[in-house]
């Protein structure tokens, strides 16, 4: 399967041949779903909490006598029907992480790029490297492209000069090829990858 390889500068450059394993999958929503369901949950911080009848400072005495108050009886301030009392069955930090398979998360990845792939959302570029690090250069050669929302891929070797230069651009993300995931890949209109993030997640793909 041929697919062009451009310039920053939006020139066309050569032709390549891109996996059909990984770029021609089905799209299959449940999939994607179970996904985006998974990486959601991990990025909660389960730091939500309340008091327990052992946490609320206050007397262990008894409020009032047991008898001849006309009140029912009670037997601590910190009980939970007491107001400013402890809270039962409440949330408890924890984690909020579960189990994907890893044959389903690769399947998610997969899908999420043959997605951008099939709806003509994906570009490759050579490389991401320019000579300044400034925003407006930048942001001008983007939008030669006709891209306005975008997740920038690189491979493992980060121009420092398009990092602090991207970072300044609305709607983009800039990851390096380890950090490619489904959530960032549907939440931008465009995926851009350089040759070498290709090159790379074709590899991790084969082994």
């Amino acid at each position: 399967m041929k697919f062009k390889v451009s310039s920053l500068d939006n020139k066309s450059l050569k032709e390549i041949n891109l996996n059909k394993d990984i770029f021609e999958q089905p799209f299959k929503q449940e999939i994607i779903y179970r996904m985006l369901r998974y990486q959601s949950a991990k990025r909660q911080s389960g730091n939500h909490k309340t008091k327990g009848i052992s946490e609320i400072s206050g007397t262990t005495k008894k409020p009032f006598k047991q008898k001849g108050t006309g009140s029912a009886r009670q037997g601590s301030k910190r009980s939970p029907q007491m107001r400013g009392g402890a809270v039962i069955f409440g949330p408890q930090v924890r984690s909020h992480a579960h189990k994907l398979p890893k044959k389903i998360r690769a399947l998610a990845l997969k899908i999420a790029l043959s997605k951008k792939k099939s709806d003509g959302k994906l570009i490759i570029l050579n490389d991401f490297k320019i000579q300044k690090a400034k925003t407006n250069l930048l942001k001008s050669k983007i939008n030669k492209m006709g891209v306005t929302s975008a997740l920038f891929v690189t491979g493992r070797e980060i121009d420092k000069n398009f990092m602090l230069a991207v970072r300044n651009i609305p709607n983009t993300d800039f990851l390096s090829i380890d950090g490619i995931n489904v959530y960032t890949i549907v939440k931008r209109e465009h995926l851009v990858m350089s040759e070498s993030a290709l090159n790379f997640l074709t590899e991790r793909f084969s082994k």
